[in-house]
């Protein structure tokens, strides 16, 4: 089969497709033909050896993860419900890149036939993420949020999602204007640009000077202090990246705190870990929303595997409104 593994850390160059053995699922996994595979923000970090999470610490040379959609291939010993040709999708922190890939399969999502394979990528991760930091957040209908970084992989998902949910104001930053028009398109009803000074002026405006009730936060560092003075009287915050580039949590005025607001972490695996249920649920609403046509996963580079590169010089200029997708067959 045909992989793109990397054998040292850098710039996308390291990204080269080469032949690999096609792997044989274990124990409890599942070996899938893989249709799509995600690109996103936290690969180029992988790649270039800043990832802020401490479970990422392979050895070289590694392929790496993703979110993926494909069909299974063959089943391994000790599976149950799961068989050769179910169309599923699942979240791998390596050996994505590559046209098979093994799962777990107990993390595995059911894909529904009719879904297009590149916006099915959102099921596994990205998706959950959006509405899990929504549930995290107690957005409550009529209330005001603000998302960041809303024309990327996971924030134009919380855009449409927060709307759907029944939120009185959408309101999403981000950093050119033809993703804040893209942001507009999926329903904000302002858009800021958050690397412009006066960012946070311009947000409490949109909010006739109350402030918000919710923010969705991807980026971290001064954005996320800029933004806990921007939360309204109760309001939260659930921090769940660090696209901005810093990994410590800034201090935060504990005068800034005393209105009853909130500032909480958010990852996916925590959020199926202590609250199952409630992350079974929303996936089966997001699953919902997106077969029925309520929900755009917007695909903005369809690449095939050899421009894996390409892929993430297209993340890390940031100019990707949606998702960015390798097709492993096709090309």
């Amino acid at each position: 089969m045909r992989a793109v593994p990397i054998a040292r850390y850098g710039a996308p160059d390291v990204l080269r497709v080469t032949e690999a053995h096609v792997p044989e699922p274990g124990p409890g996994q599942v070996l899938i033909a893989t249709e799509a595979v995600s690109v996103g923000f936290a690969q180029t970090q992988m790649r270039r050896d800043c990832f802020p999470a401490p479970m990422w610490r392979p050895t070289l040379p590694v392929v790496l993860g993703g979110d993926v959609v494909g069909t299974v291939d063959a089943v391994g010993p000790r599976v149950e419900h799961i068989r050769t040709g179910d169309r599923v999708g699942a979240f791998l922190m390596q050996g994505a890149y590559a046209e098979y890939a093994l799962a777990d399969a107990a993390t595995l999502v059911p894909v529904p036939a009719e879904l297009d394979a590149a916006a099915a990528t959102v099921l596994p991760g990205a998706g959950p993420i959006a509405v899990g930091t929504l549930a995290t957040g107690r957005l409550r209908a009529g209330e005001t949020v603000l998302v960041h970084a809303a024309a990327g992989g996971i924030g134009h998902l919380a855009v449409q999602l927060a709307k759907l949910a029944g939120a009185g104001r959408v309101i999403a930053t981000a950093s050119s204007p033809a993703k804040r028009e893209f942001a507009r398109s999926l329903g904000a009803d302002a858009v800021v640009d958050y690397t412009a000074p006066g960012w946070a002026e311009e947000v409490r405006a949109a909010t006739d000077g109350r402030g918000v009730d919710l923010i969705l936060d991807s980026v971290g560092g001064d954005v996320l202090l800029t933004g806990v003075g921007l939360l309204a009287p109760g309001g939260r915050l659930v921090f769940y990246g660090s696209a901005g580039g810093g990994t410590d949590v800034p201090k935060v005025p504990v005068m800034d705190l005393i209105g009853l607001k909130y500032v909480t972490g958010f990852s996916l695996s925590a959020w199926q870990r202590l609250h199952p249920q409630e992350y079974a649920d929303g996936l089966a609403e997001l699953t919902a929303h997106l077969t029925s046509g309520r929900l755009k996963a917007a695909v903005h580079a369809r690449l095939p595997l050899d421009q894996a590169a390409r892929g993430h010089e297209i993340i890390e200029s940031r100019a990707h409104q949606g998702r960015v997708v390798l097709l492993p067959r096709t090309g």
